[in-house]
């Protein structure tokens, strides 16, 4: 790819978290069964008309703010005109000329370390279409309306990345923050948050852009990795042998591993956008925006940043646990309950905590160890109660049994040793037992100090103070 540069930009649809539809009271809940939740003004029947949800509009506000974007003053919604079995009014309303948010953008962290700017062109508010179901019907097609109607934020990226990862990493971006600033449940698997990606490329150095293809509906950051990747390689084919890309809309087709032509790209004109005459335009106030302001969260990058600060973590850490902002309650308050002990608790939730949840499949705010009670945990860690082998056999008995780990350190005799004779005692009685290799160390073979410890901590059951059995067994050794 020496001679060519990949441009990429990325139109995200987040399904905003409102229990009615954008311009109806009809349900937005997930599940139900088919057609079940689609009224008359979702379906566009005579003699109805649609009526904005205050909510939507307070949530697109809340993105643009978190983006340092535009907010405009007066919006217009449009009808987006096209045939489609699932669009049963002919059009879709949307916002064109002028949408609600503009103007933003967002930072992403580069694999060198770097950072990256990447522009928000807009971010206009929809409605969603019905859904086409092909599975389960031989010959033909269902349609479920249910989708019909449900609010959309499609946020349009400018064309500022330039690989698969950065587009991964700028969807993960965006998809960590509208569900830090609960306005999205962020779930792909439903259809909560969805991308398509436009790529296109150019000889390197040039200043114009190359025909650019759309690849529709992606609903996961693998999928969408894999759809750019496939993209770019195809057009390269292309454009090498001589041909030319064709500008189109294209499905991913996972199973195969590529991308394959689904019709013509439209263009705006093909729409035949003009003002919904059944909307009044959307007119926002200075007031409206700061009441909204004032409901922002603590961003990621914000919180990231006083995590290095406040709790000593590296970038790395901090990143990790900022993720989600459940993961970051989850963390802080830990950190918080076992004393402030920050490094300590970023160990144990990213690690031992992590690789249960992973192992049982489990979300964060399913954990069946509180951060209240994993405090309690580092709080025996940190003044010596017990030490980190047997924290994990505690913390392993509070996962299966719900208890407090002070009733199970008590339960199961797991108090560590820190009585220093009683450490000298055992450890006299190894090197008793093991006169050749105490014979062995003391002509210079070092490496068998790891085989004393371990001698050591066999006979207490691992419940001796791991440093002071350092300190004592050095001294006895050394004769």
């Amino acid at each position: 790819m020496s001679d060519w540069e990949v441009v990429i930009g990325l139109e995200i649809h987040a399904q905003l978290a409102t229990r009615s539809k954008i311009f109806s009271g009809a349900s937005t809940a997930y599940g139900a069964a088919p057609n079940t939740q689609a009224c008359a003004v979702d379906l566009g029947l005579p003699g109805v008309l649609p009526v904005l949800n205050a909510e939507a509009v307070r949530m697109a506000v809340k993105f643009g703010l978190a983006v340092e974007a535009q907010i405009a003053p007066r919006s217009v919604f449009a009808r987006k005109n096209y045939f489609y079995p699932d669009l049963p009014k002919g059009y879709q309303i949307s916002q064109y000329e002028l949408p609600v948010v503009a103007h933003g953008h967002l930072n992403i962290d580069l694999e060198d370390g770097g950072t990256k700017r990447v522009g928000i062109t807009r971010a206009h508010l929809e409605e969603d279409a019905g859904k086409s179901l092909h599975e389960d019907y031989h010959g033909m097609t269902g349609i479920d309306l249910n989708r019909a109607g449900v609010p959309l934020l499609e946020i349009v990226s400018e064309p500022d990345l330039r690989s698969a990862r950065e587009a991964v990493a700028y969807a993960k971006k965006i998809h960590a923050l509208v569900r830090y600033l609960e306005i999205c449940d962020g779930n792909m698997q439903e259809g909560s948050f969805r991308c398509d990606v436009n790529v296109s490329l150019r000889p390197r150095g040039a200043s114009g852009y190359g025909t650019r293809t759309e690849t529709k509906n992606l609903n996961s950051f693998r999928f969408l990795e894999r759809a750019v990747l496939y993209e770019v390689e195809r057009q390269r084919e292309v454009l090498e042998s001589g041909g030319r890309v064709v500008q189109e809309t294209r499905l991913y087709d996972s199973a195969r591993n590529e991308t394959r032509s689904m019709r013509g790209k439209e263009e705006a004109h093909d729409y035949r956008y003009f003002p919904d005459p059944d909307l009044l335009p959307l007119e926002i106030d200075a007031g409206f925006v700061e009441s909204v302001r004032a409901t922002l969260p603590e961003l990621p990058d914000a919180k990231r940043l006083r995590f290095e600060d406040q709790y000593g973590l590296s970038p790395y850490d901090a990143s990790v646990l900022t993720a989600t902002r459940e993961l970051a309650d989850y963390y802080e308050a830990a950190a918080a309950a076992c004393g402030g002990e920050g490094k300590l608790a970023a160990n144990w939730v990213m690690g031992e905590l992590a690789g249960a949840l992973n192992k049982a499949g489990l979300d964060i705010t399913a954990s069946p160890v509180s951060a209240e009670r994993l405090a309690g945990l580092l709080r025996r860690i940190a003044d010596g109660t017990i030490s980190g082998k047997i924290a994990k056999q505690v913390f392993e008995a509070m996962w299966e049994g719900g208890e407090e780990a002070d009733r199970v350190i008590e339960a199961r005799g797991l108090r560590q040793i820190t009585d220093t004779a009683a450490i000298e005692t055992i450890i006299d009685r190894v090197l008793a037992d093991n006169p050749t290799q105490l014979e062995q160390y003391r002509a210079g073979k070092d490496k068998l100090f790891g085989f004393f410890v371990g001698q050591v901590m066999k006979a207490c059951q691992g419940k001796a103070n791991p440093a002071q059995v350092n300190e004592l067994l050095k001294r006895k050794l050394a004769g």
